[in-house]
């Protein structure tokens, strides 16, 4: 198989990486919009070859994968349309899907059914190709959110080689993808984001953040993610994420009183309800 890899990120990197090493591809070739990216996933023995574009690197690629922020998806499908070989299969890792399929409807025209949206759900903190591994999708969940005119048979392929690299699959509409996932990664990665941009504008910033502990630590982790990939994605997610945002914001002043009131009882309904859920997770 030929894969054109457009963003030779983590994701990206990393998908390259295991199909390799489950010996599904034959050829790599790698197109990102920053030349050092390139530079280092060469050395690495990510990609077999860079193309300058990605119009040149879909050119004779059996599988076209799309591992950019979801802003730059449009015009990478712009880019390519015209280049795809009749037969080629496109697919992405972007953390929404709604806007993304509608960009590819846009811009795909015939290959639009050859369009197989999904979502990895795995990652780190840390951005860049220098952080990718083969391991990295072991015994995580890839999600497809194909639509009425998407191929089946495509859909199967992709899906098979994300078995091949460890997934899990499913399939979820991708309304139901965006609505879940504004509540489970994307409000929490904002939060984190906030918190920790809110103590970094403190006077006495420096100190807070040394006598931080684990749990401080723990929860604002993914505040080291990417800023641009990030604000891409609650653009690409608004109406969802501003939803969840404002019953957050609504349970906080709920709390604000409770802590103005000095009401335990309030204050320990959430708690409890909180840890509750969470034990019922394990």
């Amino acid at each position: 198989m030929r894969l054109a890899l457009i963003g030779v990120g983590l994701i990206g990197g990393s998908f390259a990486r295991a199909l390799r090493a489950a010996g599904k591809v034959d050829v790599v070739i790698g197109f990102d919009s920053q030349p050092d990216a390139l530079r280092r996933a060469i050395e690495l023995g990510v990609i077999d070859q860079s193309a300058e574009s990605a119009a040149r690197a879909v050119e004779h690629a059996d599988l076209a994968m799309i591992a950019t922020p979801v802003g730059s998806m449009q015009g990478v499908l712009q880019a390519i349309a015209p280049h795809l070989a009749p037969a080629a299969i496109v697919t992405d890792v972007g953390s929404t899907k709604a806007s993304v399929i509608e960009a590819a409807r846009r811009e795909l025209g015939s290959a639009f059914e050859r369009f197989v949206p999904g979502h990895p759900i795995a990652g780190r903190e840390h951005s860049g190709v220098e952080y990718s591994e083969a391991a990295l999708f072991n015994d995580k969940l890839f999600i497809c959110t194909p639509v009425g005119r998407t191929d089946m048979a495509a859909v199967r392929q992709v899906e098979a080689l994300w078995r091949s690299v460890g997934c899990h699959t499913d399939h979820m509409t991708p309304e139901e993808h965006d609505t879940v996932f504004a509540a489970v990664s994307h409000l929490p990665h904002l939060l984190a984001f906030a918190l920790v941009a809110q103590i970094a504008a403190d006077p006495d910033a420096g100190r807070k953040f040394a006598l931080a502990g684990a749990g401080f630590r723990d929860f604002t982790r993914i505040a080291a993610s990417s800023p641009a990939l990030w604000s891409d994605v609650c653009v690409a997610n608004s109406d969802a994420l501003g939803d969840e945002l404002r019953q957050h914001r609504n349970l906080l002043a709920e709390l604000q009183q409770a802590i103005d009131e000095c009401d335990r009882e309030a204050l320990q309904s959430v708690f409890s309800r909180a840890g509750e859920s969470l034990r019922a997770l394990e």
